[in-house]
C-alpha cells in the first residue's frame, strides 16, 4: 500500500503510461491502494470461516463484494442521476465500498457466535508457536502473488514498446485470465481445509487424492471454456471494445495463449493443495521459475526485435512451465509428518 502510494506514479510511466491512460491510472491507484488493507481483511476473514469448514458465508460474501463492485464502481464511475461521474476514482472508491460491506458482514457472523470460532480480543495474547505455525506457510505464500503480478509487469512493460493496441489487447486476453483462475480458485480453495484435515490425521495418500482431484477438475474446467474462447475469441472481446487494432491483438493473444490457461488454473490448484499440506515452497519455486523464463526470454526476444507474437508465444510457454513444475513439486515433496529412524524400524522388526 504504502509503496503504491508512494512509487506507484513511477512505476506506471514504467509500465508505459501515457497521457490520459496514466492520468486515469494514477488516480485509480490513490484510491483503491490508499484502502488496500480492506481486500486483505475480506480475504483474511473469508480464510478463516473457509478454515471452521463453513464454504457458503465466505463465497456468498466474496460474489456479494464482486456484484456491488458493479454496481457501486459502475456508479460512481460513470455517474447516474445526481451522482457525478468521478471515473477511475470512482471505481476504485466502488470496490473498496464494496470490500467493506462484505467485511462487515463476516465480522458480525464471526463476533455474533454463528461461526464455530468466536475471536476474542479481550485477553488476546500471541502464541509464538502458532505465529511461527502460520507464518512458515504464509510467509513463503505471499510470494506467489507477487511474483505473479511482477511477471504481468515485466511482461506488459515488454509489450509496451509495441504500443496501446498491443497492450490493449494484452490486457482483455489477461482479463480472461483472471476470470478463470477464479474458477480454479474456487476448487483450490475447497480442497486446503479438506488436505489439512488428512494430513492431521495422517492419511496422507488420501490427502493426495484430493490434490490431484482438485488439479484435474481445475486443469479441465479452465481449459474447456478457454480453448473454446481460443476458437471464437469474439465471444470475449466483444465485450470490451470495437477498435479494429486492439481486437486484432486480442484475437492473436487469445488464439496463442488461451489453450495454455489450463495450466495455470493446474498450477493454482497445486497451489493451494501445497499450502493445506503445509508445505507450500515447491509451488512459490515454480512462480520463481516462470518469472525467470518470462524475463530471460522476453530479453532475448527484444535483443533480437522480436515481433508481438513472439512475446505472445513466450507468455503461452511460460504457463506451460509454471503447471509442469508446480504439479512436479507436489509429485516430489513428502507430505505428512517425518517418520523418526525408530518408527521406521519398528514396522520391519514386527
Amino acid at each position: 500500500m504504502l509503496g503504491m502510494l508512494t512509487f506507484g506514479p513511477a512505476l506506471l510511466r514504467l509500465l508505459g503510461g501515457r497521457g490520459n491512460v496514466l492520468a486515469n491510472a494514477i488516480g485509480y491507484t490513490q484510491i483503491f491502494f490508499g484502502g488496500a488493507v480492506a481486500p486483505w481483511l475480506m480475504n483474511t476473514l473469508a480464510g478463516v470461516l473457509r478454515g471452521t469448514g463453513n464454504m457458503k458465508v465466505p463465497s456468498l460474501m466474496i460474489l456479494n463484494s464482486a456484484v456491488c463492485q458493479i454496481i457501486l464502481g459502475g456508479t460512481l464511475g460513470l455517474g447516474l442521476g445526481p451522482i457525478p461521474q468521478f471515473g477511475m476514482r470512482g471505481v476504485a472508491a466502488g470496490s473498496l465500498t464494496a470490500y467493506l460491506i462484505s467485511i462487515s458482514v463476516m465480522m458480525w457472523y464471526l463476533f455474533s457466535g454463528r461461526a464455530r470460532v468466536v475471536p476474542k480480543i479481550r485477553g488476546l495474547r500471541i502464541r509464538r508457536a502458532m505465529l511461527v505455525d502460520i507464518l512458515k506457510v504464509g510467509m513463503i505464500s505471499c510470494f506467489s502473488p507477487l511474483q505473479s503480478v511482477l511477471t504481468i509487469s515485466i511482461f506488459t512493460h515488454m509489450l509496451a514498446r509495441f504500443g496501446t493496441e498491443i497492450l490493449a489487447g494484452y490486457g482483455i486476453g489477461a482479463r480472461l485470465e483472471f476470470m478463470l483462475t477464479s474458477v480454479a480458485f474456487a476448487f483450490g480453495i475447497a480442497s486446503v481445509p479438506m488436505i489439512g484435515m488428512a494430513i492431521g490425521a495422517g492419511r496422507v495418500a488420501r490427502a493426495r487424492r484430493i490434490a490431484w482431484t482438485a488439479g484435474c477438475v481445475s486443469f479441465v474446467a479452465v481449459g474447456v471454456v478457454a480453448t473454446i474462447i481460443a476458437i471464437f475469441p469474439d465471444l470475449w472481446v466483444n465485450i470490451f471494445t470495437g477498435d479494429a487494432g486492439v481486437r486484432a491483438a486480442s484475437r492473436q493473444y487469445l488464439s496463442t495463449a488461451a489453450p495454455m490457461y489450463a495450466f495455470i488454473g493446474l498450477a493454482m490448484s497445486m497451489y493451494f493443495s501445497s499450502q493445506g499440506a503445509a508445505k507450500v515452497l515447491g509451488p512459490v519455486l515454480a512462480q520463481s521459475a516462470r518469472l525467470l523464463f518470462i524475463g530471460i526470454g522476453g530479453w532475448w526476444l527484444s535483443v533480437n526485435h522480436a515481433t508481438a507474437a513472439s512475446f505472445f508465444a513466450l507468455a503461452a510457454a511460460s504457463m506451460v512451465v509454471l503447471g509442469v513444475l508446480s504439479c512436479s513439486s507436489v509429485v516430489l515433496t513428502r507430505w505428512g509428518p517425518k517418520r523418526s529412524p525408530v518408527a521406521a524400524v519398528r514396522p520391519m522388526l514386527s
